[in-house]
């Protein structure tokens, strides 16, 4: 399998929507993680798994239980995730991202 990079952006989405999950309900930014990991695995098992996102080369993976879109990039050595982004908020924001391989 191919090692996962996640851009720090992507991070700091991740760690913002679990503190807000959390505020809402004990144990529901977990269960985010959780949700975000399972996709995770998935993408690195089968990187072609997940529908190109409109005419990029981006990849989407739908998180399961939670409104949030995991956008990568497969390369060769490895995937890069650019975002885990809102599905209702700011569409395309972090597609001016620095590509990391």
């Amino acid at each position: 399998m191919k090692p996962i990079v996640i851009h720090s952006e992507a991070i700091a989405e991740l760690d913002e929507a679990m503190a807000y999950y959390e505020l809402r309900y004990r144990g529901l930014g977990v269960d985010l993680l959780s949700e975000i990991m399972k996709a995770r695995i998935k993408i690195q098992q089968n990187p072609k798994l997940y529908p190109v996102y409109k005419n990029t080369e981006f990849r989407m993976c739908l998180v399961e239980r939670f409104p949030y879109t995991i956008f990568y990039l497969k390369f060769e050595e490895s995937i890069w995730i650019a975002a885990i982004a809102h599905q209702k908020r700011k569409p395309d924001y972090w597609k001016k991202r620095k590509i990391k391989e």
